[in-house]
Parts: structure tokens; C-alpha cells; sequence
């Protein structure tokens, strides 16, 4: 069982404000070039969102189903990865003083993957879950930055444009 963590200094709404839009999977997900909900409203129980995985020339198509979400805490998924089966990721949001402990805890279910599964795999979904964590990181630590900039820089212009008519 592949689990990691990362302390990501935003609050956990920051971090869940990611999670909970299933158009941007595709930016910290490992792999994914594209993602968008298919089914249901992301990220409850029920909903889907479909990626795709480039392969050179080639684009697979697949899906992952919210098996249990518990808003701003955590979300359990199951990833369709078609002929290599499904996979269990489940999402935990823990607040850390004013940050985010996020814990990934990924798992082969069905098919391929779960007969194929050994220390090499796990190795590799480790090295992917590291990426995927720095890029969740990334994005959601940017995301509040800018928004605290946007307020000063616009007092900053409004300042210096004040006197000209």
C-alpha cells in the first residue's frame, strides 16, 4: 500500500477548493492531460470525472468515481485504468496549525494491477505520488499568494493613479 504525505501551508479549504473541482485533476495529477466531471456533482458519492492518459499518438480515455467524500476532510476514489483494473486513492485532509497535512493512501482493487503489484510498483506509485503532492502543493500555495497580492497590488495602482483626472 502505497501512502504518502505532504504539509502543503495552505488551510485545508484551500487545499479541498482544489480537490473539489474535478476540472483540474489534470493539474496535479500525475499522468492526466485532461479531466472533466462526467457524472453526478464532483466530489460527492456517485460522481465521475474522466481523464485522459497521453500515450505518444495515443489518448486513453478513463475514469474515477468518488466512493466516499467527506467535504473538506477527505475523499476516497476509484481510479479505472481499463485493461491494468482499478486502483482505491483515498485523500485525507488533517489542518496542521494553520497548514494542511494531505495523505495519500493508494491501493490496486481489480484486475492487472493488483496481480501485478510488488515492491517495484510500489516504488513507482511512491515516486508519482511525490510529484502529485508537490504539484497539489504548488498550485494551491500559489493560488492563496496571488489572492492576497490582488488586493495590495490594486490598492498599490489605485494609489498611484490617485489625483490624475
Amino acid at each position: 500500500m502505497a501512502v504518502r504525505h505532504r504539509l502543503i501551508k495552505v488551510s485545508p479549504s484551500a487545499v479541498w477548493a482544489v480537490l473539489a473541482d474535478g476540472h483540474r485533476y489534470a493539474e496535479w495529477v500525475v499522468g492526466t492531460s485532461h479531466s472533466e466531471p462526467v457524472r453526478g456533482q464532483w466530489p460527492h458519492k456517485d460522481a465521475a470525472i474522466r481523464f485522459q492518459v497521453p500515450l505518444g499518438p495515443l489518448k486513453l480515455v478513463n475514469e474515477t468515481v468518488v466512493r466516499r467524500c467527506e467535504e473538506g476532510v477527505g475523499l476516497e476514489l476509484e481510479a479505472h485504468a481499463g485493461p491494468l483494473g482499478t486502483a482505491r486513492i483515498a485523500i485525507e485532509l488533517r489542518p496542521w496549525g494553520e497548514h494542511c497535512l494531505v495523505i495519500v493512501d493508494e491501493h490496486p482493487l481489480q484486475g492487472a494491477g493488483g496481480r501485478l503489484h510488488n515492491v517495484g510498483f510500489e516504488a513507482l506509485i511512491q515516486m508519482r505520488h511525490r510529484t502529485m503532492l508537490a504539484r497539489l502543493a504548488r498550485l494551491c500555495e500559489n493560488e492563496v499568494r496571488e489572492a492576497r497580492e490582488a488586493p495590495r497590488q490594486a490598492s498599490v495602482q489605485g494609489a498611484a493613479g490617485a489625483g490624475h483626472a
